[in-house]
């Protein structure tokens, strides 16, 4: 299995190489890894010891051969390379204002490999390995999950080597945090491919509702995953926001934003479904328009 996705800047298709690819792939696609070593590493006691290390000042040790091994342009940070006091101060840094400018319309909440679904219904047929995928599983209230039933849903993969903070999509007033306890299972494609629902249904979460004047309500959810040590959001409930302002970041790891939009009110951005269609994902950055 490749991890293939559109580079929607270049129109090329490019293949992901994920730190850790060979124990993903022993994780999720040995009968060995998933009985001897999948259990220990989805606790949470892991990825909260690792995210500890990763806070060290010794830990910055670690950032300059990250910075070479996954071709990051360091160059795009709000700080210098050497002014970085931890791996964790440096994997969720801030970006100078002009490295993401804000486009018209709908915008991705962050750098990552994007999937879309007009209508949540079609979920399945993209992930067809484990059980159906329910908003009702997903949210942990039926209610919500009755007024969402007829959504659009983006998923928002971000990689180790994206920028891991994420922002709001569009101008409104977001609600507090709804914080859902679980695992702390991979995001990577070998891992969706395994069992998506398992994995998003099963990994600790968090959503918001962003209200907004013609836009409907947007929901919002930060997942979280292996070696993911926190979420932490920086917004301020009940207040207005505009689009592109931050909404939150990630500690060390791979992550989530999963998106629900009314789906009469915003179309998805036709190369993007299609790309879904085709089962590979697209890159975008944060603040590129992906949606009307």
């Amino acid at each position: 299995m490749q991890i293939k996705f559109i580079n929607r800047q270049t129109g090329k298709t490019e293949v992901e190489t994920p730190p850790g690819e060979v124990f993903l792939k022993m994780l999720y696609n040995n009968p060995f890894g998933k009985l001897a070593f999948l259990p220990m590493v989805k606790r949470k006691f892991l990825s909260e010891w690792y995210g500890k290390q990763m806070n060290k000042p010794s830990s910055v040790s670690k950032i300059q051969k990250f910075v070479d091994d996954l071709n990051i342009d360091i160059n795009e940070a709000a700080k210098s390379i050497n002014d970085f006091t931890s791996f964790n101060d440096f994997f969720y840094r801030k970006l100078k204002p002009e490295a993401r400018p804000i486009g018209n319309d709908f915008v991705s909440p962050g750098d990552g490999k994007l999937l879309a679904f007009e209508n949540i219904s079609h979920v399945h047929n993209f992930f067809i390995k484990g059980r159906k995928f329910t908003l009702k599983e997903f949210l942990k209230d039926e209610q919500l999950a009755t007024s969402f039933s007829n959504a659009s849903l983006l998923i928002l993969r971000l990689a180790p080597n994206d920028y891991h903070r994420y922002h709001f999509p569009y101008e409104g007033t977001p609600t507090s945090m709804t914080k859902i306890k679980g695992n702390y299972l991979s995001v990577s494609p070998y891992a969706l491919a395994s069992n998506f629902t398992k994995v998003f249904c099963e990994n600790k979460r968090e959503y918001c509702i962003l209200k907004t004047a013609d836009k409907g309500d947007i929901l919002i959810a930060p997942v979280g995953a292996t070696m993911v040590g926190s979420i932490i959001e920086t917004y301020s409930p009940d207040q207005k926001i505009n689009k592109g302002d931050e909404m939150g970041y990630f500690a060390f790891g791979g992550s989530t934003v999963v998106l629900l939009i009314d789906k009469d009110k915003i179309k998805i951005d036709q190369d993007i479904l299609d790309n879904t269609k085709n089962k590979i994902e697209t890159f975008v950055k944060m603040g590129e328009k992906i949606g009307v």
